[in-house]
């Protein structure tokens, strides 16, 4: 799963990952959590005749997809994660597959090792090599029984490489830069012709960090909460969940 991340590039740094023309100024964030507004891109208008840029744009989406079709939010859960492998039928995600894909850029996530069945220790996971990823998302549009529009975005998750399985059994979906256009068009792209996308990324791609408990709190938000901690000895029994199983105001600042 995908419960925590952070993005603490520059707006020029992440512009030039999604393929944009320009970011409005934002500050660095290193505790995401759901309900929060996250910055996503999307397939955008056809390109302008000259322009080098692709057909892409950025908005701001809740972390916490709501289908159309939802009657009462207080009844319906919490989508922050979309089970990858389920996606394309699933009543909730269907239709976003087919319509609405995009990216989540980010620096990183944040994962705990569970013990006797509570949060354990957290880690800081990264790309090894520094930089930024960006997750596979989906987007929905959800209309309020007031008639306000409110957008809306799940990250979608699939088992965990190696690096991370011993944390967690799940991970986000990682879309290679390479391999945007393809995950974004979803005028030519059915969801069949980009499955191939949704899988764990490559061995050796992400390093795990301990950190302290800090990070538990959404109320804490700088950097020290990405320092290094000390891992205290492996439990005699460790929790995992199922395979397969996930648990489950417009600014950046």
């Amino acid at each position: 799963m995908c419960g925590r991340f952070a993005l603490t590039a520059t707006p020029d740094q992440t512009a030039a990952l999604l393929g944009l023309a320009e970011l409005e100024d934002f500050p660095a964030r290193y505790n995401i959590a759901p309900t929060q507004p996250v910055l996503i891109t999307l397939a955008g208008s056809p390109r302008m005749p000259g322009s080098n840029l692709p057909d892409r744009q950025a908005m701001l989406v809740r972390w916490g997809l709501i289908p159309a079709w939802v009657k009462d939010t207080r009844e319906f859960p919490l989508l922050f994660n979309a089970r990858s492998e389920g996606a394309v039928e699933k009543a909730s995600f269907k239709a976003a597959m087919r319509h609405r894909r995009a990216l989540v850029p980010a620096s990183g996530f944040y994962e705990w090792r569970q013990t006797a069945g509570k949060k354990g220790q957290p880690y800081w996971i990264r790309p090894k090599h520094g930089g930024l990823v960006a997750f596979a998302a989906l987007v929905e549009t959800y209309a309020e029984p007031g008639g306000s529009e409110m957008d809306t975005g799940a990250i979608l998750t699939v088992h965990a490489n190696a690096d991370i399985a011993h944390i967690h059994d799940r991970m986000p979906v990682v879309i290679a830069r390479e391999d945007f256009d393809r995950w974004l068009d979803c005028r030519t792209q059915e969801p069949r012709d980009v499955a191939d996308l949704l899988k764990p990324a490559q061995p050796d791609f992400f390093e795990a960090i301990p950190v302290s408990d800090l990070v538990n709190k959404v109320a804490n938000t700088g950097p020290e909460i990405q320092e290094r901690g000390v891992v205290g000895p492996e439990p005699e029994k460790v929790r995992r969940q199922k395979p397969g199983a996930d648990d489950s105001q417009m600014t950046l600042f």
